[in-house]
């Protein structure tokens, strides 16, 4: 009994051993702040004179110190009510980090938009006719896909902001070098990492887009219209989805401190002033990262902010129920695999109420590029279930990326 009750107390102190005193003591309870008690009509005597601690006396309060200049450092910014630009009616922002619960159907009440689904059919002739005439066009696509997978990268599993990034790079060159001979494409430039503004009234409530967006194609010439008179007449019996109860406003920055202005971010001498696709890339942030249906309502705010920018240099801010000639713009968004097409036509900046005519949008959702692209097979139970390599190339998808790249230039 001796020798096994010793050997017990021996395994026992050999389990306490390996814990360290702060793994197994209890966590100290948070330390209440001591209160200060100020008595009117009695001084309090501090150390601050005799420049050293005293025990038994206060310890000094001193008033801020400010400098003399400024130091951005340690600037403080005053009150909001203090502020030249606070307004007592708030404005609630869209930026690029903005992710609205209700996704597409919130963005097309805010711009008072119908959403058709799929492109406008006349778009995908002009790249069916181009294909038929470009025999190694779906070689030249591959070879693209395996440069930003494969080839751009030293790694054993390239980064996916950085093969994202490669392979619409290389798909916008693709598109330039197939349509090489077309006037319209020298004018044409990319812009990258400006910024836009644009102000709108929606009901009683006042809206704002605004912050930088993607990669923006601009042109010398305007885009034509999509839809023909008609159409948009037709618009005038549209009923707006709502989404009751969930306010319309949910998830903007709400904010008192705000100028109302509407800024292309171009100066007014640009020689390239009509925007004519915005091309977006999903973040690799997990703190920022949007949904899918979150991410095309990004890219469809973005698109109408651009066309309402466009619109009030040109027609001036008064609402217009008809505009002379519609605006459109362009958006494509992509993760590396799976793109997003969109098409949007501005027929009015009358957004005040629900009636009357409405813009429009086409929207072509979750289209597959390709199916896999790895570096090493995957192999389960040892059975290749994907083989290394490209696999599951669809042309779909580079045709309607070329029918948007090529609209306005055919």
């Amino acid at each position: 009994m001796l020798i096994s009750g010793r050997r017990g107390c021996l395994l026992q102190a050999r389990r306490h051993l390996a814990l360290t005193c702060p793994s197994a003591a209890k966590i100290a309870p948070p330390r209440r702040p001591r209160e200060k008690v100020e008595i009117p009509g009695l001084e309090v005597i501090t150390y601050g004179e005799r420049m050293h601690y005293v025990p038994g006396l206060a310890k000094p309060v001193y008033p801020p110190w400010e400098k003399d200049y400024k130091d951005p450092g340690y600037y403080k910014s005053p009150p909001a009510q203090e502020m030249a630009l606070y307004k007592q009616k708030p404005c609630y922002v869209f930026n690029q980090r903005t992710s609205m619960l209700e996704g597409v159907r919130q963005a097309a009440w805010l711009t008072k938009t119908q959403v058709n689904s799929g492109l406008p059919p006349h778009l995908l002739t002009l790249a069916e006719s181009l294909e038929s005439r470009v025999e190694d066009q779906s070689e030249r696509v591959q070879n693209a896909i395996k440069h930003a997978r494969f080839w751009d990268t030293t790694e054993s599993r390239p980064d996916k902001e950085k093969y994202s990034k490669t392979l619409l790079l290389n798909l916008l060159h693709l598109c330039a070098t197939l349509q090489s001979s077309s006037s319209a494409q020298r004018r044409r430039i990319l812009a990258e990492n400006y910024s836009l503004a644009a102000t709108w009234r929606r009901g009683e409530d006042l809206f704002q887009v605004r912050g930088q967006n993607g990669l923006l194609q601009c042109s010398m010439d305007a885009l034509p219209q999509v839809c023909e008179e008609k159409d948009i007449s037709a618009t005038v019996d549209h009923v707006l989805e709502t989404f009751y109860p969930v306010s319309p406003t949910i998830d903007l920055q709400k904010v008192n401190v705000y100028k109302e202005m509407n800024c292309t971010g171009f100066r007014d001498d640009y020689l390239y002033p009509h925007a004519h696709t915005l091309y977006f890339l999903e973040s690799t942030d997990p703190q920022w990262k949007l949904k899918p249906d979150q991410f095309r309502a990004k890219m469809f705010m973005f698109a109408f902010g651009n066309a309402l920018a466009r619109a009030h240099k040109l027609y001036g801010t008064e609402p217009q129920s008809l505009l002379q000639r519609p605006i459109t713009v362009q958006a494509v968004g992509s993760n590396g695999r799976i793109f997003q097409f969109l098409v949007f036509q501005l027929n009015t900046t009358d957004l005040d109420q629900d009636e009357g005519i409405k813009n429009q949008m086409w929207l072509d959702a979750d289209v597959e590029l390709y199916d896999f692209a790895k570096v090493r097979p995957l192999v389960k139970k040892k059975q290749v279930k994907v083989p290394a390599g490209l696999s599951g190339y669809k042309a779909e998808a580079f045709r309607k990326f070329l029918a948007l790249y090529l609209h306005g230039a055919a």
